[in-house]
């Protein structure tokens, strides 16, 4: 059975909850978010890699690219870093607990080869990693492509 992208937000609101109740506040960042982020900000796939196991398994559900292990995910990375300039992306809200973690982030950065229209877009969105030996093994990033489409001109608004 194919689950639709609006099945998975739906479960990401129930896990977001659920990892709510009872329990502290969501914490704005995680070293280990932190590091990976750092390194997705600075483009340079060898240090973007450094930050994820040698076995990751890194999903864009938007996209349906899914790389396994560091040389696909570096793969990726120096596909996304040409197709999209002043590339950034910001935690905005981390969790991390008993190896599972949810963050919400905003990503930015101008449309250069996916579109060539050269504009500038800004999504929210979510990634659902676990950590395995202080490095994500496994990470799931959700957000609205459509939405990316509509800033850069290619989808009506």
């Amino acid at each position: 059975m194919k689950k639709t992208f609006s099945a998975y937000a739906a479960l990401l609101i129930l896990l977001l909850s659920a990892l709510g109740a009872g329990q502290p506040a969501i914490k704005r960042s995680n070293p280990i978010v932190e590091r990976a982020f750092a390194a997705w900000n600075s483009q340079d796939p060898d240090k973007l890699v450094a930050a994820y196991s040698d076995d990751i398994v890194y999903e864009d559900v938007p996209s349906g690219s899914v790389s396994n292990g560091r040389a696909e995910l570096r793969k990726f990375a120096v596909l996304t870093f040409s197709g999209v300039g002043d590339f950034k992306i910001e935690a905005v809200n981390t969790w991390v607990e008993n190896g599972h973690g949810v963050v919400e982030w905003a990503w930015s950065g101008v449309d250069k080869d996916w579109f060539k229209t050269g504009k500038p877009f800004s999504v929210r969105g979510v990634s659902v990693f676990e950590v395995r030996k202080g490095k994500i093994s496994r990470n799931k990033d959700f957000y609205d492509a459509a939405a990316i489409m509509r800033q850069v001109g290619k989808l009506p608004e």
